[in-house]
């Protein structure tokens, strides 16, 4: 009778031993299943959603006509002054110099107070003034000065009128030279040479930067208001109902979005090579990989405000000084973080969009700079897993 009281005892772990595997592969499956089917449910709710169609492919397209087209570095037809006060053949030569550069638009007097009302007004950006005895001390072979005055209230248009116009003075120089049957005057001649942009046009570097600041706005969009406009909904309550974990919800999110980013990013990429003639001068597979990191981050991010704004305007908001500013003014894209104080270049650290504007100005105008793109990856992916790790930390599987 012992024997018959054992024995089930002794079979029962022989029986229930093989289960365990079984659990275990019931369990993967059943996380499968919950993630397919909450990628399905915001695929759908994508598709049926124009307002997600409007961020992803409307608003890239806008932007990037805006950069492209409204934002420009490039500096031509400047309208200045040339006040001549003894015209002679010398002056002539160059005053004609000077009108057949594509930066200056002339306007001739004989006295320099005829242009100081239109300087003030800034209808002038600047002036140049040849003295009375400006061909008398050439003839001579004396050095002849010449005054340039610009409005110093733009720095930045002050500096280029100054240089554009001691360049096209040290040209008309070296061409009176050649004409006189003079060697070049100067003993040491330079011969400067453009790599990557040697058109120097603003838009080959404007359009790459603006494609990071296009991903980070959407990318940071698309997941904080999606997931908002579920707690707005009430919709939130079924999915908390289900068994899906923490990490089944984010995949379930951030799935969808990552193909509708990637598609943003498509379609920026297309115009800028196609509509905005910017060289790609590296390989795709560079392109999707520093993309593919970059929109994780925004993506992340995007999550991260999510979980703690709960309504869509409170998110939208959120995002833009969070993300979109930040992506602006400490990107490199517009304004040099070189020049900015010790702390200010410090805080460009953490802004993911340097990284990016610096990869993709690299894949489009030198190639695949590995020494560039490498560690640019790897900083993204890394700050991409920490975001993903607090959102993951904030969120909660039940209502409050």
């Amino acid at each position: 009778m012992t024997t018959l009281e054992r024995a089930p005892t002794d079979a029962a772990p022989l029986v229930a031993a093989p289960a365990e595997p079984d659990a275990a592969l019931r369990d993967r499956s059943g996380r499968f299943r919950r993630m397919k089917a909450l990628i399905r449910k915001e695929t759908l709710q994508i598709v049926r959603d124009p307002s997600s169609l409007v961020i992803a492919v409307v608003l890239p397209i806008l932007l990037l006509f805006l950069f492209g087209f409204g934002v420009s570095f490039d500096v031509t037809k400047m309208r200045i002054g040339l006040v001549i006060e003894e015209p002679t053949p010398e002056t002539a030569r160059f005053e004609a110099s000077l009108s057949n550069t594509p930066w200056f638009r002339v306007q001739v007097a004989h006295d320099r107070r005829a242009f100081l009302d239109d300087l003030t007004a800034s209808r002038l950006e600047g002036v140049i003034v040849l003295p009375g005895d400006f061909s008398e001390r050439l003839g001579r072979g004396d050095s002849a000065a010449v005054q340039i005055i610009t409005d110093g209230t733009d720095p930045n248009t002050a500096s280029l009128v100054n240089g554009y116009a001691q360049g096209a003075w040290q040209s008309w120089l070296l061409q009176s030279a050649l004409s006189g049957g003079k060697e070049g005057a100067a003993p040491i001649s330079t011969d400067p040479r453009f790599w990557f942009n040697p058109e120097l046009e603003s838009r080959r570097f404007l359009v790459p930067g603006s494609i990071a600041l296009i991903l980070m706005m959407i990318g940071s969009l698309l997941t904080a208001l999606v997931v908002a406009r579920e707690w707005e909904r009430g919709t939130i309550e079924a999915l908390l109902a289900t068994p899906a974990s923490v990490t089944e919800f984010l995949v379930g999110k951030v799935v969808p979005n990552f193909v509708l980013g990637l598609c943003a990013m498509a379609v920026s990429v297309l115009f800028a090579i196609f509509v905005f003639d910017v060289p790609m001068r590296g390989s795709m597979w560079a392109l999707l990989a520093a993309s593919t990191a970059f929109l994780l981050v925004a993506l992340s991010s995007g999550l991260l405000i999510s979980s703690l704004a709960r309504s869509q305007f409170l998110a939208s908001q959120i995002a833009m000084i969070t993300a979109f500013l930040p992506a602006l003014f400490f990107s490199g894209f517009i304004f040099e973080i070189s020049s900015m104080p010790g702390p200010l270049q410090a805080f460009s650290a953490i802004i993911p969009a340097k990284y990016y504007v610096r990869s993709l100005q690299t894949i489009f105008l030198a190639g695949d700079v590995a020494a560039v793109l490498v560690p640019s990856i790897l900083i993204l992916a890394f700050m991409s897993l920490v975001l993903m790790l607090l959102t993951a930390r904030f969120s909660k599987m039940r209502l409050d």
